[in-house]
Parts: C-alpha cells; structure tokens; sequence
C-alpha cells in the first residue's frame, strides 16, 4: 500500500499542487475539522461513490488516524484506481482546518 506523510501532503499543498483528498471519515467528525479542499466520503459509502472518482486521477485518503484511510486506499487500490494512504491521518495533521 502507497503511504504518504501529513508533512508531505502539507508542503505539496503550500506549493499550490492541486490534490484530489478524500476525507473518510463520518460527516460529524469532517464537520468539527479538516483539511481545506477535501471530498468527504465516509468510509462505508466508499463502495457505492466510486463512480465519482476517476481512475485517471491520483486520490489521498484521510481518516482521524490512518486506520479507516488505510482501509480505503486498500479498496480504491484494488479497484484499480491511484489511491495513497495519508499515514497518522488528522492527528499528525499540522497544517491549516476549516
């Protein structure tokens, strides 16, 4: 599995790159937190959004600690899309929330 560290997400976004985030986590938790720019879609509706993703574009995933994110790159993978694990999630997140 493709893991990617929170500073490495940060830096790329301080640099203007332009990332496809997908948030997994339950609409609540987005809500009391995240990262500027993200699409949430909670983890057990992943299976039935896919349709929104394109397999052409490379995804980060993110959860509160990599857990549930993991979980999902796993899936995305096995689907054949480009999808990269934000290793510690939101908690070693140190850049900007909304």
């Amino acid at each position: 599995m493709k893991e990617i560290t929170a500073q490495e997400v940060q830096q790329r976004l301080e640099k203007g790159e332009k990332l496809n985030l997908i948030d997994v986590r339950e609409v609540d938790e987005v809500q009391a937190g995240h990262i500027p720019g993200i699409t949430n879609i909670p983890l057990g509706l992943l299976e039935f959004r896919t349709v929104e993703l394109d397999k052409n574009k490379p995804y980060i995933m993110i959860c509160r600690s990599g857990g549930r994110s993991g979980q999902a790159t796993q899936y995305l993978q096995s689907q054949g899309y480009n999808a990269t694990n934000m290793r510690g999630g939101m908690l070693s997140w140190e850049g900007k929330v909304e």
